[in-house]
């Protein structure tokens, strides 16, 4: 019976640190974001995993940030029609607006076909 209860602690204990070691290896890859009032955001809509469209964009928006609450939670307002809303920062990410793409003025050489000297 002793035999029984030493090998059930031991695979208890092992679970609890595989546990710890799997949520460290997760928690390492969490992206921290931070708003600030006043900022752009959009926000996921998750109502379109119920109609799915390969082609139509999950982020709505944009919405400006107006409180920053602690714990994640932000209140948003539509600039549109001014409805405040609060919702979970996690479903928001920053809008970047005025995105430029650089032209690159570099000349794209061949090499295949470029002209080998004779010998």
């Amino acid at each position: 019976m002793n035999e029984l209860d030493e090998l059930r602690r031991e695979s208890y204990e092992r679970s609890r640190i595989y546990k710890e070691r799997l949520k460290l290896f997760h928690d390492k890859n969490i992206v921290r974001k931070t708003f600030e009032p006043h900022q752009k955001v959009l926000l996921y809509s998750s109502r379109l995993h119920i109609f799915p469209s390969k082609l139509r964009s999950r982020w709505t928006g944009p919405f400006i940030v107006k409180v920053v609450y602690p714990y994640g939670s932000v209140e948003i307002v539509n600039p549109e029609n001014r409805k405040i809303f609060k919702v979970n920062g996690q479903r928001l990410k920053p809008f970047l607006e005025n995105f430029d793409r650089q032209e690159s003025s570099e000349e794209l050489v061949d090499l295949l076909y470029r002209d080998v000297p004779s010998t």
